[in-house]
């Protein structure tokens, strides 16, 4: 599968964007989608993921409450609330996927990655 995000930009600290994963692929539907982000000088880390008929979500500690994952499988489309930026969040954003019906926690678990889409906020 390949993936494409976008929706990233220049926000003031308390703001909202909102990002979005398009996928090709007929797989789509079976497949699990997590945002990673990784700053300057840092790993690339975990945000948040949904499984693939949207029953399960997860976030990482530092976004839950401000974040939102949300999915249209008929879009093929992942999607990423984020309310009340931080300076912190800012970032390069990663889409990326496992293997069907596969969870994804780690950048271990990955098995696709999209190109990133650079969030700033500004203080």
């Amino acid at each position: 599968v390949q993936l494409q995000a976008s929706g990233g930009g220049l926000v003031q600290a308390g703001g909202s964007l909102r990002l979005s994963c398009v996928a090709s692929g007929r797989t789509f539907s079976s497949l699990a989608v997590g945002w990673f982000r990784q700053a300057p000088g840092t790993e690339r880390d975990f945000v948040a993921a949904i499984t693939w008929r949207s029953v399960n979500t997860d976030y990482a500690d530092s976004v839950k409450g401000r974040f939102t994952i949300s999915r249209d499988n008929a879009r093929n489309t992942v999607y990423l609330q984020m309310n009340s930026l931080k300076p912190e969040d800012t970032a390069v954003y990663y889409c990326a996927a496992p293997r069907p019906w596969k969870t994804i926690q780690t950048a271990a678990d990955v098995s696709s990655w999209g190109h990133g889409t650079l969030v700033t906020v500004s203080s």
